[in-house]
Formats: structure tokens, C-alpha cells, sequence
């Protein structure tokens, strides 16, 4: 269905389907859904809303969630037969969040439930916000806000740190010096476990070495001088028989192969020593790294250089700290001074706009039949800077004249917040902050006169926005330039709700039968016509 611009009506018997308009808004304006939204159980619903948003100033919505920004903006839920559901905007998945962003910025549903936001704290600064003068105010506030909650946060993130460190100073110096004395060297383990190795066996290995230079080359018989007498024979023999000249020649390499050997058996043999003193120092000093491996839960010198980096940056840090932390407690100073000036330009300037609402509200009671009724806006500070200032706002009310202003939660009746908040929202309007409004039988307890008063300041608002009332009052109905009618039918055995753009005669006979009830009579025709002029 298409909504009407201006202000526009929609009745219908109790029962008769009004509330499904609403549901169906709701979920495309980012409320909570489940299956009980399904009216067939076995088939995913889908609700679409489309909104003429060229006049709004929406586009940085649209950049900060990175979406393309078109107009009209099409908002899409639809719930799948599980009770999941999936969120649109211009066919773009969403979550949720963003559904109910934009949807603040689009549409206001008023509830006669609605009345008990003005007993939020955030409703009324946000009411006050609305109306400043000048909102650079808020705007400088809320800047310097997040600078001051930021570097308050690092100062606190960094005064932990701090402690912990310093309560494990000593610790951390003890475990640093232990590494550092060491003067440990990558490497270096590995060369002393082998060089102990060869000093522990070293009497075994020369004793190899020399019984086998003794075999190769030693006393009278040994292996090279044998291999030599053969070599001499077979040389001698080659001449006359040519087949051994190959034997001959391999007996002779290895001879020289054999000395080579027994050369490097001497050499080797030479380097092999007992170093006393060597020994002991290689043994204490890996029994010193052992343990430390152990402590540390390490298996190489690599990683104890790597804890002992770790261990220096740890108190490195404890030195630097100091110095950071003065450096932010310094620059906090200077924002909490900054801030104070800049909360209490805020509160000026708020209470500039509680006057105005206070002067404007008292205004619309009074043509709404409350005409000694007073609104005041009390400030009181609050102990600590919040994201919305230093101001803590109270409704004080009283709807009689001689009577006291009281807390508003505590002195009025429920027809009477009904009224206020529809002041307050029609003052709202002034500033053309929404371009769409739905109350929602807001009318109830409310008759006569007052709902023709009520529906005159509705049709008021309807010149700046688009006002939509769900209403059982003929009174409200008379004044609508669309009216809509929600009504039953039965299908095939299923009650179907549907609903209808009236004409001019049907609009007169809907306004009549809200008259008369059942009897549509001549007489409420007349009325009817009565009320709509």
C-alpha cells in the first residue's frame, strides 16, 4: 500500500487487522522477529518498505556502513519458515543494527505505551539536544569526550601494566642478570659438549689411534712395509706377465693411499690431549645452562638469548613507564579542563532550549484542555563526565494551578502523559527532524473537544511531515485528507485482513458509522459531514 503525505487516518473495528500494519513496520525498521510473525508456518514472509529520503540528510548512514547511498531507499526483512530472518537495504545484506539506524531517522511509532520514555534520562537530554540553538556545542562536547575516554582508558591500561610489572621487577631483574652473566654465544654449546666428549675419552682414542699407526707403519712387520715387498714383486712379474699390470698398479695406490692415512692417524693424534682444567670449565659452565634450559623450559642457547631479550625489554618498559604515564596524566589534565568549560557552554546552551520547549509545550497543553498545566526541565549535575555531558535532566510537572511542581512520574495520570508527550513530540516536529510520524491510538481516554484539539495539532504537524494516526475517534478521523479503513473478509474459510483508500462518500459513511456504531442513521451522515467541515 501507498501512504499519503499529510496527515492521514486509519480506523477499523477492534480485531480487524491494524496491528499487522505496525508489526510489518516494525520488522523493517529493525525490531526482533520470530515465527509467530509467519501466517503460513511453511512459508518464508517477506516485508518491504520503500522511502522517499531525498530531502534527509542520511548519506553519512550510509558511508560509515559502506553502502550506496539511492533514493528511494528500499528496506527488505524477510523470516525464513526457522524463525531466522535477513535483513536488506537497496537488496544489500545487512544486519540488523543497521535496519534500526536508518529506521530512527525514518519513521517515529507512538504508542499510548510510549509515555513511559519520559522517564529515561537519555529521552530527555536527547529531546533537549534536539532543540539546541547551536548543536557545535554538543558536537566540540562529545569530541573532546572521546579524546578524554580514550586516553583515559590508555592511562588505566597502562597504570596496570605498570604495577604488574613493577610487582615482578626484582623477579625479572634476578632471571635477566642470571642470563646475562653467562655471556651466553649461540652456538657454543654444542662445540663444548663435543670437545668435552673427546677430552672424557681422550686415552681411549689415543691409544686406538697409536696401535693402529703401530699396525700401518710401526716396529719390523706392519702392514706397509708388506704391501711394499709385494708391490716390488709384482712389478717385477708384470714385465713378463702383462694381465697383473693392473694388479700391480692398485697394490701401489693403495700403499700411498695407507701412508696418507697413517699421516692423519699421527696428526689427529697430536691434537688428542688431556686438558684438566679445560674439562672442569666446559662441565661447570653446560651444568650451569643445563639448568637454565631446565628452569626455563628451553632445549637450546637461542631461546634462553631470546628470553633474556624479552626479560630486558620487561624492564626497559618499567623505566619508560614512568615517563608515559606522566606524559598522559599531563595531557588528561588539559582535557578535563577543556571538558569542563566545554560541558557547562553545553548546559547553557540546553537550558537556552528547555525554555523553549518549556514556553512551546505549555503552549499545546493549554489548547489541548490542560491550561494551567506547567512543564520545567531541572538540571542537575552528575558526578562524572558521561558522553552526553554533565547534565542530569528531571521532569518536574504540575497540571493544576496552586499545585506543586512534582516529579513527573510521581503527579501524572496516564491521559495526562498521553497529552504531554504528544506536545512534546509536536514541538519535535517544529525542528523537522523526522519526516514520518504513526500514532498509535493514542487517543484513548481522550474525547470531545480535546480529540478534536489532538487531531488539530496532528493535521498542524501534517504541513511539515508525513502523520499517520491509528484511531477509533471520529473526531481525529474528520480531519484527515487520506483515510484508510482495515476490515475483514472470509476466503475460502480464512479471515483475511485488508485495507482500503476511502473516497470522499466513504469517508463520510466511515466517520458515520464511528458515530452511530451499528445503524449508519441520516442523522450521523449529517454529523459526519458536520465534523469534516
Amino acid at each position: 500500500m501507498d501512504f499519503d503525505s499529510g496527515f492521514s487516518v486509519i480506523t477499523g473495528e477492534t480485531g480487524a487487522g491494524k496491528s499487522i500494519l505496525l508489526g510489518a513496520l516494525s520488522l523493517i525498521l529493525g525490531q526482533r522477529a520470530d515465527t509467530q510473525t509467519l501466517m503460513d508456518q511453511e512459508k518464508k514472509c517477506v516485508i518491504e518498505g520503500t522511502f522517499d529520503i531525498a530531502n534527509l540528510d542520511l548519506k553519512s548512514i550510509f558511508d560509515d556502513e559502506n553502502l550506496d547511498y539511492e533514493n528511494p531507499l528500499i528496506l527488505r526483512r524477510e523470516i525464513a519458515v526457522n524463525g531466522k530472518s535477513r535483513a536488506f537495504v537497496n537488496d544489500t545484506p545487512v544486519n540488523l543494527n543497521v535496519l534500526k539506524t536508518l529506521g530512527e531517522r525514518l519513521v517515529d511509532i507512538h504508542s499510548q505505551h510510549e509515555t513511559l520514555t519520559l522517564n529515561e534520562s537519555n529521552f530527555r537530554l536527547n529531546l533537549v539536544d534536539a532543540l539546541l540553538e547551536n548543536p557545535v556545542f554538543l558536537d566540540a562536547y562529545r569530541y573532546t569526550y572521546r579524546e578524554y575516554k580514550k586516553n583515559s582508558e590508555d592511562l588505566k591500561h597502562l597504570t596496570d601494566a605498570d604495577n604488574k610489572l613493577k610487582a615482578d621487577q626484582d623477579y625479572f631483574q634476578f632471571l635477566f642478570t642470571e642470563l646475562e652473566e653467562l655471556h651466553l654465544t649461540d652456538g657454543e654449546q654444542e662445540t663444548m659438549e663435543q670437545d668435552l666428549e673427546l677430552m672424557n675419552h681422550s686415552e681411549d682414542i689415543k691409544r686406538v689411534l697409536l696401535q693402529s699407526s703401530e699396525t700401518l707403519s710401526g716396529g719390523e712387520e706392519n702392514v706397509l712395509s708388506a704391501l711394499q715387498i709385494a708391490d716390488v714383486n709384482l712389478k717385477k712379474i708384470a714385465k713378463i706377465t702383462p694381465n697383473l699390470e693392473d694388479i700391480s698398479n692398485r697394490v701401489h695406490s693403495t700403499i700411498v693411499e695407507l701412508k696418507d692415512i697413517d699421516s692423519e692417524i699421527h696428526s689427529m693424534s697430536d691434537l688428542v690431549h688431556f686438558d684438566r682444567e679445560k674439562q672442569i670449565l666446559w662441565t661447570e659452565r653446560l651444568d650451569k645452562i643445563y639448568r637454565l634450559q631446565t628452569k626455563h623450559h628451553v632445549k637450546t642457547i637461542a631461546e634462553l638469548l631470546e628470553i633474556q631479550n624479552d626479560l630486558s625489554s620487561k624492564l626497559l618498559d618499567i623505566s619508560t613507564n614512568s615517563e608515559k604515564i606522566e606524559k598522559l596524566q599531563l595531557l588528561i589534565t588539559g582535557l578535563t579542563n577543556d571538558l569542563t568549560n566545554k560541558a557547562e557552554n553545553l548546559s547553557l546552551a540546553r537550558k537556552k532550549s528547555a525554555q523553549y520547549i518549556e514556553q512551546q509545550v505549555g503552549q499545546t497543553l493549554s489548547q489541548l484542555g490542560m491550561k494551567d498545566a506547567r512543564l520545567e526541565l531541572q538540571f542537575l549535575p552528575t558526578s562524572d563526565f558521561t558522553e552526553h555531558g554533565k547534565d542530569f535532566i528531571k521532569f518536574m510537572f504540575s497540571a493544576n494551578l496552586g499545585s506543586d511542581l512534582r516529579e513527573l512520574s510521581k503527579v501524572a495520570s496516564g491521559g495526562e502523559l498521553s497529552r504531554l508527550m504528544l506536545a512534546i513530540k509536536s514541538v519535535i516536529n517544529q525542528q523537522h527532524i523526522l519526516p514520518t510520524i504513526i500514532f498509535d491510538e493514542i487517543d484513548t481516554g481522550v474525547s470531545g473537544d480535546i480529540a478534536g484539539k489532538v487531531a488539530k495539532i496532528m493535521q498542524d504537524m501534517s504541513v511539515s511531515m508525513q502523520v499517520i494516526a491509528i484511531t477509533h475517534l471520529p473526531q481525529m478521523a474528520a480531519k484527515a485528507r487520506t483515510h484508510y479503513r482495515v476490515y475483514k473478509r472470509l476466503d475460502n474459510g480464512q479471515t483475511i485482513s485488508e485495507i482500503k483508500s476511502l473516497n470522499q462518500d466513504e469517508h463520510i459513511h466511515a466517520i458515520a458509522s464511528m458515530i452511530s456504531n451499528e445503524t449508519v442513521t441520516d442523522s450521523a451522515i449529517s454529523a459526519a459531514k458536520e465534523l469534516i467541515d
